[in-house]
């Protein structure tokens, strides 16, 4: 089955690849000069930093997504 918003996101992304060369910076770089010249605020925010040797906790819709399906399971329940 195919959706035709789907394919016409995928032909735009296509088009606008080729005008690049496929060169992942080049499309980068013209998304960011696309931003600047909008007028629109964009937000970044700074990349979290782990302490050493702490593992990453999972978020609240993480866990959420867990419970609600049995595939995300590990562990002795999930046969591991």
């Amino acid at each position: 089955m195919t959706d035709a918003i789907v394919d016409e996101v995928r032909k735009v992304r296509d088009a606008h690849a080729a005008r690049h060369n496929y060169d992942l910076d080049a499309i980068f770089r013209d998304i960011k000069d696309q931003e600047k010249s909008s007028g629109r605020t964009f937000v970044s925010f700074a990349p979290r930093r782990l302490e050493p040797g702490s593992a990453m906790q999972p978020n609240a819709a993480a866990v959420s997504m867990a419970r609600d399906s049995k595939s995300l399971e590990v562990g002795p329940a999930a046969g591991l």
